[in-house]
């Protein structure tokens, strides 16, 4: 079953749709992924698609695909993550330092498990401040990184 969505299809999925957008006078585009989602943004970072990415724990990810990111990228991973732990994210930061000259962040929020960001107890206010939190650094990261252009 989870090959029918695997990332490569939704990388493949994802590029019409970013065309369209491009053909209606979009001239920037970012994108965020979420879990498995972020595997596909990945992809989409390489292929210049998009001019900026963010990943909110990332899965199935590995170091070795941190390599020819062409876009700015902000991986945002949580403290209790058994999918991308702390470890691996400072991994793929160092692998983005090594091999992308193209700006990059890696921030572990503290106490979060992997999918905090969309799936959290609302009654829980560290885990929500989290949340707000994350999705903050997300939009900021897309103000900052995707130019800002006038569709006609």
């Amino acid at each position: 079953m989870l090959s029918a969505f695997s990332p490569d299809k939704g990388c493949q999925d994802a590029k019409p749709i970013i065309a369209a957008l491009k053909n209606k006078g979009i001239s920037a585009v970012g994108a965020a992924g979420f879990c498995w989602g972020g595997k596909v943004v990945l992809e989409l970072a390489k292929s210049s698609e998009i001019e900026a990415a963010v990943l909110c724990h990332p899965s199935f990810v590995n170091v070795d695909d941190m390599k020819g990111v062409k876009c700015p990228i902000s991986i945002l991973g949580a403290e209790n993550d058994h999918i991308s732990p702390p470890e691996l994210l400072k991994q793929f930061e160092q692998a983005l330092s090594l091999t992308s000259e193209e700006r990059h962040i890696v921030k572990i929020f503290p106490g979060v498990a992997h999918g905090w960001t969309v799936k959290h107890k609302a009654d829980d206010a560290a885990a929500v401040k989290h949340a707000q939190e994350a999705h903050q650094d997300m939009l900021n990261w897309f103000i900052q990184h995707v130019k800002k252009e006038h569709v006609n």
